[in-house]
Formats: C-alpha cells, sequence, structure tokens
C-alpha cells in the first residue's frame, strides 16, 4: 500500500509547509537523451550531440533506468550496443528530495548531476546542481528588482 513517501517520491502535488520548497522532480531537465539498450552507440553519439548534451539514459520499453553512458561510453566503437558499454544500475534520486540541499550535498561531494527516477526506477530527469544556483540568483535578481 503506498503512502504520502510514495505520493511525494513519484513527483505528486503536497500540501502543508513543505509544499513550497523545490524538489529536484521540479527542477529535473525533463530533455536528457535516452536510448535503449540494443541502440548502437553510433546512433546514440549522434542524439546526444543534436541536444548538446554529454550523457545519455539507457533505458527499457517502460522508460525504466537500466544505465547511463557518459564521455567513455559516448566515444566507444560506433558499432557497439549501448548496452555493452554503460554503466549499469546508477545511482538515482527520489524526485522529492530538496533542490537546494540535494544540490549542497552534490557540490560537497563534487558530483555535477543525478538521475531522478520515480520509485518504480521510471527516468524523471537529470538534476544538476547548477541549475539549483542558477534558479537561486534568478530569484535574487528578482528581490532586488522588486
Amino acid at each position: 500500500m503506498a503512502g504520502k513517501a510514495d505520493w511525494s517520491a513519484s513527483g505528486l502535488p503536497t500540501e502543508g509547509t513543505l509544499a513550497s520548497v523545490p524538489r529536484i522532480g521540479d527542477i529535473a531537465r525533463r530533455d536528457v537523451p535516452t536510448c535503449m539498450p540494443d541502440d548502437p552507440i553510433g546512433d546514440v553519439q549522434e542524439r546526444v550531440r543534436r541536444l548538446g548534451a554529454d550523457t545519455c539514459v539507457v533505458v527499457n520499453e517502460r522508460n525504466v533506468v537500466l544505465g547511463r553512458l557518459r564521455k567513455d561510453g559516448l566515444e566507444a566503437d560506433p558499432e557497439l550496443s549501448a548496452q555493452l558499454v554503460m554503466e549499469p544500475g546508477p545511482i538515482a534520486y527520489r524526485p522529492n528530495e530538496p533542490a537546494k540541499e540535494t544540490a549542497e550535498y552534490l557540490a560537497e561531494r563534487g558530483v555535477s548531476n543525478i538521475l531522478v527516477t520515480t520509485s518504480d526506477g521510471e527516468l524523471v530527469g537529470l538534476f544538476r546542481r547548477d541549475d539549483v544556483l542558477q534558479r537561486s540568483t534568478e530569484k535574487a535578481t528578482e528581490g532586488k528588482r522588486s
């Protein structure tokens, strides 16, 4: 039986005092390139380049995250399949994690981004810690104009 934690972790609306706190699911980029395990790296390279990205998420037909391709994987032999060079089982966070605290945690560890998935492993997007910094700067600038 699903509870409040699953509701929130699925990125569904919440109420109360914490409802206004930005969550990583609110900020995660939805335009992250994806590919299937059998896709040739050559096809994936082109897709990633077109989107101006530096990573590709390997998903199955239900959009469940299976792995991740970073620079080394994307530079592999174009004839190889994504599943042969992907990083299997990448770490993922749930959408309900607080954005600011997560960004600080990532900064302390020198990590620039993380995958965001539902509790069932479905891809929500890619959370970049710099997006939180940019958002905070924009809000501060707006506050000075008011």
